[in-house]
């Protein structure tokens, strides 16, 4: 858990769905670039969740880094309490997923040494450099705050 109702995983599987389910998610933020597999698809239409499928015309491989346009579509949905309870999820949970959370710390007023710790301790043996420098050097003057915004920030 993020904050109260986000969330942020990897791509789950179906041993995951009961759980989800439990949730009530509204919507699903689907970070990955390749599309989401058939049965998670089947699942979010079956629980009648909103899937907003961001990045996936951003990327040429999969190991280029999250895009600004991105990052600023996923907060502008993670900032409107309409599409809550909200899961922000990419393949593994890791990377793109803990840049989008780390900009959104940034965006909370955390300090980076918080942020950075956060996004490593998901991110494992596997820190991206280059994310943590988007999140350190990610304009938050550039994202609009709704009027009606979640009560967290």
């Amino acid at each position: 858990m993020v904050e109260e109702d986000l969330y942020r995983s990897g791509q789950p599987n179906e041993l995951n769905f009961p759980f989800l389910e439990k949730l009530g998610l509204k919507t699903v933020v689907f970070l990955a670039p390749e599309e989401p597999n058939q049965r998670f698809l089947n699942f979010v239409d079956d629980q009648e969740i909103a899937l907003h499928h961001l990045g996936s015309n951003h990327l040429i491989n999969t190991w280029d880094p999250i895009s600004e346009e991105v990052v600023l579509e996923a907060l502008t949905l993670i900032l409107d309490p309409g599409t809550y309870p909200l899961m922000v999820m990419c393949n593994l949970g890791r990377h793109r997923t803990g840049t989008v959370v780390g900009c959104l710390r940034k965006l909370q007023r955390w300090n980076l040494t918080s942020i950075f710790e956060e996004y490593r301790k998901y991110a494992g043996p596997k820190v991206r450099v280059l994310n943590e420098q988007f999140i350190e050097l990610f304009d938050t003057d550039l994202v609009r705050i709704p009027v009606n915004h979640t009560k967290w920030l």
